[in-house]
Parts: C-alpha cells; structure tokens; sequence
C-alpha cells in the first residue's frame, strides 16, 4: 500500500470496521467525517462507522446539501452493509441547542464522550480501529474535563501508563513521533529522559511493523540547535539522546542520529522521523501537509488516528471543509487492521 492508497484485502473477508468519533459538533467535524464516509476511497477501504450526536450530523448534512440515507444504530456491533452511512447515536448534548461556531461546554462534552465511546468499542472487538475528528479544547475545559491530547486521553481509556502513549503525524510517505508533545517546552525538556527516547523508539518501531514495514530505519533529531554541534549548544544529546539510541539498537532497533531538526526531513531513506518536542515535529508537518495531516496514537492497545488540524469553528456548516486529513487517517487504519488479521490468520 502507498501512504494513503487502498490497503491490501484478504480474499472473501469482510472490510475492516472503524469507528469514526464526529469531533465538535460546532466545528467541522461532523462534516468532514460525512464527506469522508462517503469518499469512493474509504469506501472500498473499510466500514467506517461514525459515532455521536445524530442532530449535529444532519445539521452539517443540510448545511452541506448532502442528502444521504443515515442509518442509526444503538449498538457498535450494528455495522450493516449498504447504501448511506452508519451512526451510532449519541445523546451527545441534551437539551443544550447546538450553536455552530461558539465554544461550548456542551460541545466539549459531546466531543470527549464520543472519542470515548469509539474507544470503548475498539476494546470491547466491535470495531477494528478508531479515528476521531477535530476537538476544541477550550470547550473541553469549559465542561470541566481535563484533555490534553488524544494520545494520553487514549491511553486512560485503556488503562495505559499515560508515558507510553505517543503521538505520530502521518502525511504522504512521512511519519513524525513526537517524544513530548502539549506541554511548556521548559517541561518538555524535563521530560526528555534515556528512559523516554528509548520508549518512543520501541513504540515507533512497533508500530512501523504493525504499518507493514518489516525492517523500520528510524532518524532521530536532537533537542538543540544542530544538535548541538558536538556540546557546543548543550549535551542533551550526549547524555540523553544518543545513550538511548545505542539501547535501543542492543535491542535490534534500527536507528540513526540524533540529526538537527531543521535538516533531517530532508534525508531519505528513513520510515519514521522522532522528534524530541512539539513545535519541530508540526512545524513540518503544517508546512509541507497543510490541513492533511493524520496523527496516529501509539504505544496503547487500540488503533486510533485523529487529524492535526483544529475544529476551524469559523467556517462551520459552510460546507468549505476538506475532508482529506480525516481520508488519510481511515485509510492508514484500514491498512493496519488488515495486515493485523492477515497476521492473526497466517
């Protein structure tokens, strides 16, 4: 399978089933999660099976003239074939109207129960994988929850040392790992221990082998500038970095670095690149993939994939969303699902 093409399928099996949380109800969404139900490449890729509050999707259906059968189910394990989409129905905002646009406390709810959910049936065998539209963490804040992030939220639902949960960007033949990710880069830096780097590179590689690459090569970039420059920038790398890597090579983990991170995208040859914080992993990504970037959970039990771009409450029910970062994000789901069953049948 190329970066977002079809993914390999096992003769006379079924297609993978992947529950799709809608996001914001306010945001976009809804939207993109229908506009990508619908495209002729997730189609034949997978069952997506979209998860939240049904009003909020037929808001965005009309805002958008899509006029499709929606067929509403109360049960994950309901995934029928057919025409239209498939929703398993949230009460996801009670009496609250939806206001499209505003943040609301209502929203963050609607949003933080419906990954939930997805995630819960993902653990329970319902669905094989879960991607999760665009949230808004104001309104998740307003609603009282504490959320910072999909990879540690992923990793409480299923009961995973919040340490081991890693984010990945994913856009065309590019895989970015982040080693920290929303926190003050003074703690960030704290964070950035041997013991950390060598659980993303195992994680990374994990993962790498889960995706169909049977032999990972893995580029690493450095914390300072050049990284470092031989300790003229800090020793971070000297101390922290690179006695990790040569750990996690004794472990049979292909990795090469650390490489400054303004520089290291541009080398070939590598099937992930780890970067140490926030900034030198999205900044990339945002730049070269604007508003198609997928960003997959690692180092937790279930398949789960969000996008990297925000609920852009501005253009909501505009019908001006793509739906692109949310394709790529199912069809890299749809591709580790069935590789794992082929696996679990060999």
């Amino acid at each position: 399978m190329n970066a977002v093409g079809r993914p390999p399928k096992l003769e006379g099996a079924p297609l993978p089933r992947i529950a799709l949380a809608l996001g914001d109800p306010a945001g976009i969404g809804p939207e993109i999660a229908l506009k990508a139900a619908l495209d002729p490449r997730v189609r034949a890729a997978c069952r997506p099976l979209l998860v939240g509050d049904r009003r909020a999707l037929d808001y965005h259906a009309r805002a958008c003239g899509i006029d499709v059968p929606v067929l509403t189910v109360r049960s994950a394990c309901e995934v029928p074939e057919g025409e239209g989409v498939v929703l398993l129905d949230l009460d996801g905002f009670g009496e609250q109207p939806l206001a499209p646009g505003e943040v609301r406390a209502a929203h963050g709810r609607a949003a933080v129960e419906a990954a939930a959910v997805a995630v819960r049936a993902a653990l329970e065998g319902a669905v094989e994988a879960v991607a999760a539209c665009p949230q808004t963490e104001f309104a998740i804040k307003a609603a009282g929850i504490a959320f910072d992030g999909y990879p540690t939220f992923v990793a409480r639902c299923t009961d995973t040392p919040e340490e081991d949960a890693f984010l990945m960007l994913c856009f065309d033949d590019k895989r970015i790992v982040h080693t920290t990710l929303h926190v003050g880069l003074r703690q960030a830096i704290d964070l950035i221990t041997e013991e950390r780097v060598l659980r993303v590179l195992e994680a990374t590689r994990a993962v790498l082998v889960k995706l169909g690459v049977a032999t990972p090569q893995i580029a690493v970039s450095g914390l300072n500038p050049h990284a470092s420059e031989h300790g003229m920038f800090g020793n971070e790398e000297a101390t922290i970095i690179e006695p990790a890597m040569e750990r996690a090579r004794a472990r049979g983990i292909l990795c090469e670095g650390p490489f400054g991170a303004d520089t290291m995208f541009q080398k070939a040859g590598y099937d992930a690149f780890v970067v140490m914080v926030h900034d030198q992993g999205h900044l990339a990504a945002k730049l070269l993939a604007t508003n198609r970037t997928a960003g997959m959970t690692i180092g937790t039990p279930v398949l789960f994939s969000s996008v990297a771009h925000g609920s852009a409450l501005e253009i909501a029910g505009m019908n001006k969303a793509s739906p692109e970062a949310v394709v790529e994000a199912l069809l890299r789901l749809a591709g580790a699902a069935t590789r794992a069953r082929a696996e679990a049948a060999a």
